[in-house]
């Protein structure tokens, strides 16, 4: 197994759990916004999802282990942290009514095709002859 795989993904996992509860307990109380509140939600769906997908890289390593494998968990980590980081931003500037939102809004499509690298790179991996 791969243990930095094992370890992001039980730490976005938790992280996701912590942050999906906030979302439907604490950020209603700040905003009613029902666009904020979907794009905040949406961060959180693709990083719990995505933190399995790390715990699914780090057992399948232990199988395949190459270098295709070994980044499709290097572009799920980065996918998380620019797609739903972005998210997660977003909502908090909405509330501040901050304008630099235009900046980050762009970062949100590069966390997601980080993530479809991901998951292009996990299929090759497996796919691979040898090891």
């Amino acid at each position: 197994m791969h243990k930095r795989f094992l370890t992001a993904g039980a730490v976005f996992g938790g992280l996701a759990v912590a942050l999906g509860a906030f979302g439907a307990h604490g950020l209603e109380k700040v905003t009613a916004d029902a666009k904020t509140l979907h794009g905040f939600q949406t961060g959180v769906e693709y990083q719990l999802y995505h933190a399995l997908a790390l715990l699914a890289v780090a057992i399948v390593f232990e199988k395949f282990p190459n270098s295709l494998v070994r980044w499709a968990g290097n572009l799920f980590i980065a996918g998380i942290l620019l797609f739903s980081g972005s998210l997660y931003l977003l909502t908090f500037l909405k509330i501040q009514g901050s304008s630099v939102m235009s900046i980050v809004g762009p970062v949100t499509p590069i966390g997601g095709l980080l993530i479809i690298g991901g998951w292009v790179c996990l299929l090759a991996g497996v796919l691979k002859k040898g090891k």
